[in-house]
């Protein structure tokens, strides 16, 4: 190979390498790593023109970093980012140098008729044992010289260097977002977040975390069924109720117990969920509980991002015990202070009762005394009146407060139908075990909370209607918390039409071990039937259509 006198920059001293070796090792971001890295090969060969190419593990052009004027190279790489050619030829140990590119035998991609010669230096740059990535120098007028490729083998070492403690520092930087992240979800749940509200932030907060484009969470419904119940970020409404089926990446982290990361959904050969096509890197963990595995955490990135690291998903799988444990122990709180709270409205009625009330009913006693009497005298009309006044405010102060212990007694009977059955979801998981899912519609739409179709829904269903649809609804995980032995129970309410032509429908399915031979479960089933003669209603409680377990259906006419 014949070597040409070089004209350019002057010859490299000791000291130019060894700033240039500074200047890559004194950063802590792989980003400005790689880019100085790039920068000072370039400027100390003299190279117009120089790129890295990184790697996946699959040997995959995952990003391309270059500086200077692209030249024919650079055509190349951007046409197509992966080693083809002579490019490809790159040794992973040691250099590749040629005065032409042309000259080599795999060379393909540049026009034979090219003006001029296409000088070329290429090394690979190996981190953990494979290759991270491919360095590209080309377009030097005279080509490259054996003083080059010394000094890009010393560039290359101090980069090797400098990225695994890049990489070590991405690492403790992702494990501390990862804790802080962990205990600010944890201050919340203890703060009284609401269970709805505290999945979703444990969802988001995981996406934030690992700076993933969309992140959703996949629960057990009846029959085993997996569904994705809460996601956020990027195709949020595609992923809400898609279900997992047997077979798929989700199920696998739960049959095997431990998580996956997948390099790209859009590039494997099996996706089981469509919806997850257009996504790239992947990462599934479980979300622990006693007794096993309850669902699974899915982060996602779109096509092209960088794949998730094996250290993503140990701080992954951390957070998501950390989350789980956090939500049982809110939820056992939560139902600790409703229970206090009951009891104190308890406490409360009791003394009115016993007090205020009786005091009342005395006083009245004692002023219908004084009427009497009064009424005996002459001229006693005009004290007549006042006390018959006063008479009728005692009576009314009577009304007033025996509606105050009732609603006292009914803590619910002021509040609307979806945080009534979002109470009685809570308080049935003690019982259970786990936590029922729901869900309510109104016209075939799904109510949430606090929206505007939920104040519709309370205009249609009726104090006394709702009243009696919550005592279904908790008889219905009753007994199943009693008898059903199930791993799974899932509540529905639906309101369709309005005024006489509308109805409601309650249906409480389980997957436990069915209905006794006798065909009843429970003597408050009987309850249930008369609440639904009382509307013009029916009621049914049998085997469910789809596998074992029992189906609770109680339909009436709206008011």
């Amino acid at each position: 190979m014949a070597e040409q006198t070089r004209s350019g920059p002057p010859p490299i001293t000791h000291d130019a390498v060894v700033a240039a070796v500074v200047a890559i090792t004194g950063e802590l971001e792989l980003s400005t790593v790689l880019e100085r890295f790039v920068e000072v090969a370039a400027d100390l060969t003299g190279a117009p023109y120089g790129a890295l190419t990184v790697l996946d593990e699959r040997g995959v052009s995952t990003a391309l970093v270059s500086t200077g004027v692209p030249g024919t190279v650079a055509e190349v790489l951007r046409t197509a980012p992966i080693a083809l050619g002579a490019l490809g030829e790159v040794p992973e140990t040691g250099t590749l140098r040629l005065t032409d590119v042309r000259e080599h035998p795999a060379f393909r991609g540049i026009q034979p008729d090219h003006p001029s010669e296409v000088a070329f230096l290429g090394t690979s740059v190996r981190v953990g044992g494979r290759v991270f990535g491919l360095l590209y120098l080309s377009e030097k007028a005279g080509g490259f010289t054996q003083e080059d490729e010394d000094v890009v083998a010393s560039l290359t070492s101090a980069a090797e260097a400098a990225i695994t403690n890049a990489n070590l520092y991405a690492d403790a930087q992702r494990r501390e977002h990862w804790l802080r992240a962990g205990q600010d979800l944890t201050t919340m749940l203890l703060e009284g977040i609401d269970e709805e509200d505290a999945l979703e932030r444990i969802v988001s907060t995981a996406r934030d975390a690992d700076q993933a484009d969309a992140a959703a969470l996949a629960l057990p419904g009846v029959g085993g069924e997996l569904l994705i119940e809460v996601a956020v970020g990027r195709e949020r409404q595609k992923l809400l109720g898609t279900p997992m089926p047997p077979g798929s990446r989700a199920w696998t982290v739960i049959t095997e117990g431990k998580g996956l990361i997948t390099s790209s959904l859009a590039r494997a050969r099996t996706v089981a969920t469509p919806a997850m096509r257009s996504f790239g890197p992947a990462l599934f963990t479980r979300v622990p509980a006693p007794g096993g595995a309850v669902g699974v955490l899915i982060l996602l990135r779109k096509v092209g991002a960088p794949p998730f690291e094996p250290s993503d998903l140990i701080t992954a799988e951390s957070f998501a015990a950390q989350a789980a444990l956090a939500t049982q122990l809110a939820a056992g709180r939560h139902a600790h202070d409703l229970a206090a709270l009951l009891d104190e409205r308890e406490r409360i009625a009791r003394d009115l009762h016993d007090l205020a009330i009786q005091q009342l009913f005395a006083t009245g006693l004692q002023l219908e005394t004084v009427r009497r009497r009064a009424a005996r005298g002459v001229d006693a009309t005009e004290l007549t009146a006042i006390l018959d006044e006063a008479l009728d405010n005692v009576d009314g102060s009577v009304r007033q407060i025996r509606q105050i212990v009732h609603d006292l007694r009914d803590p619910d009977a002021t509040t609307g139908l979806v945080e009534r059955l979002v109470r009685e979801t809570s308080l049935a998981r003690t019982g259970l075990g786990f936590a029922p899912s729901f869900v309510v519609s109104l016209d075939a739409v799904t109510v949430v909370g606090g929206s505007l179709d939920e104040d519709r829904l309370n205009g249609r269903v009726g104090p006394e209607l709702t009243s009696d649809v919550v005592a279904v609804v908790r008889e219905g995980l009753a007994n199943a918390a009693r008898h059903a032995r199930a791993s799974a129970v899932a509540v529905r309410v639906h309101v369709v039409g309005a005024g006489s032509q509308g109805s409601v429908r309650v249906e409480v399915e389980d997957d436990g071990v069915g209905l006794p031979a006798d065909g009843r479960r429970s003597s408050g089933t009987r309850n249930l039937a008369q609440r639904a003669r009382q509307h013009g209603g029916t009621a049914q409680i049998g085997a469910r259509r789809d596998g074992p377990g029992t189906l609770l259906t109680w339909e009436a006419p709206l008011e």
